[in-house]
């Protein structure tokens, strides 16, 4: 804990956590986890205390911090990130975030001060409430409100990676989050990592997104992800550019294929597959294939685990289009699905309509 802990007057309850290195961070979170406030995936800030030097969306932005040495703005130097001014009066300064998804489960956060040195923030706290009113968590601002510590007070060191496993993941789910810095300075990014719980139709024959991520869908995993991330295929909409896709590098072996595989955010009967190419013109792939799976046992399967099924044979795909493909296992319960590029390429969204098990 910061030194300065002690003399916060706003008390926050500890909370058991494990802090990891920067070059864990990634290996622990993204196989089983969504970064629950992201831009992509719908995480919105609501309000913020004070956004001076840098504006406070720059948070929640996908993409890696980047740096522009020399890029000097209005207020100062350009800076990737959320920065305030300095001399702060209040204990922190602070942000609410509304949750890309209908409400999420918890369990870690990373805070990454990447190319904020001298002006990093040197402690962060990070509260959580459930609330259907969005002005009415706006108006508790920096005071106490019904906020519930995730992760007490932590130390944050310049421009690196910070990452944090609580021991539990939290039990309450949680709609809003609040990100506090003490008492002032520079944070890049802020990820909250955890599992989305969605709220499914009532009506048990309704059809929807099995694979979204916004209905609990993950990319557990892929071959391949040297320029676009498998993460991106179950975001909500067609994307802004070829960079907030699935794209994997060249291949030059004979018979090659990329594949990623799915976790549906509940078991079900999946009708049809929609593979979007949107902005992928030159490099779509030439074919693209799904197989589903009914997965029970432990941990999660991998593209050689047996009991894969042909939903989607070898298809043709054509550039910067959605392909809507009925499938072949609609009368099998799918717990895992596989996207398969043929050979290579880049895929925007990855969509699988269907119903849930009884």
């Amino acid at each position: 804990m910061p030194l300065f802990a002690d003399e916060v007057d706003y008390k926050l309850d500890a909370v058991k956590a494990t802090q990891l290195g920067s070059d864990e961070i990634d290996k622990t979170f993204r196989p089983t986890c969504i970064d629950l406030v992201s831009a992509g995936l719908g995480g919105k800030i609501l309000g913020f205390s004070d956004e001076y030097f840098a504006e406070a969306t720059n948070l929640l932005t996908a993409a890696a911090p980047i740096s522009q040495p020399g890029k000097m703005v209005y207020t100062g130097a350009w800076y990737d990130g959320w920065e305030t001014r300095r001399h702060n009066p209040a204990e922190f300064d602070w942000v609410v975030i509304r949750l890309g998804v209908a409400s999420g489960t918890v369990k870690g956060v990373e805070v990454d001060t990447a190319f904020f040195n001298g002006n990093n923030a040197p402690a962060i706290s990070v509260e959580g409430c459930f609330s259907d009113n969005d002005d009415e968590v706006v108006s508790w601002k920096g005071g106490r409100g019904k906020w519930e510590a995730i992760l007490d007070i932590r130390e944050c060191g310049p421009s690196q990676r910070h990452g944090w496993k609580l021991d539990q993941p939290t039990g309450k789910q949680y709609t809003h989050v609040r990100l506090n810095m003490y008492p002032d300075g520079g944070i890049a990014r802020f990820r909250l990592f955890g599992h989305a719980v969605p709220v499914f139709p009532e009506d048990k024959e309704a059809v929807f997104d099995l694979a979204a991520a916004q209905n609990g869908g993950i990319a557990v995993s892929c071959s391949d992800q040297h320029f676009g991330s498998k993460d991106n295929l179950l975001l909500p909409g067609r994307g802004k550019d070829m960079g907030d896709g699935w794209e994997t590098k060249r291949s030059r072996g004979k018979h090659h294929v990329d594949w990623a595989i799915v976790k549906l955010g509940a078991p079900g009967y999946v009708r049809e597959f929609v593979v979007d190419t949107a902005h992928f013109r030159g490099n779509f792939p030439q074919e693209v294939a799904v197989h589903g799976l009914s997965w029970h046992g432990e941990g999660q399967p991998d593209a050689q685990s047996e009991g894969w099924v042909e939903a989607v044979p070898p298809s043709k795909t054509g550039p910067d289009q959605e392909h809507k493909f009925a499938s072949a296992a609609a009368d099998v319960p799918l717990t895992h699905v596989r996207l398969t590029m043929i050979p290579d390429g880049g895929v925007k969204r990855f969509r699988a309509f269907g119903t849930r098990e009884a």
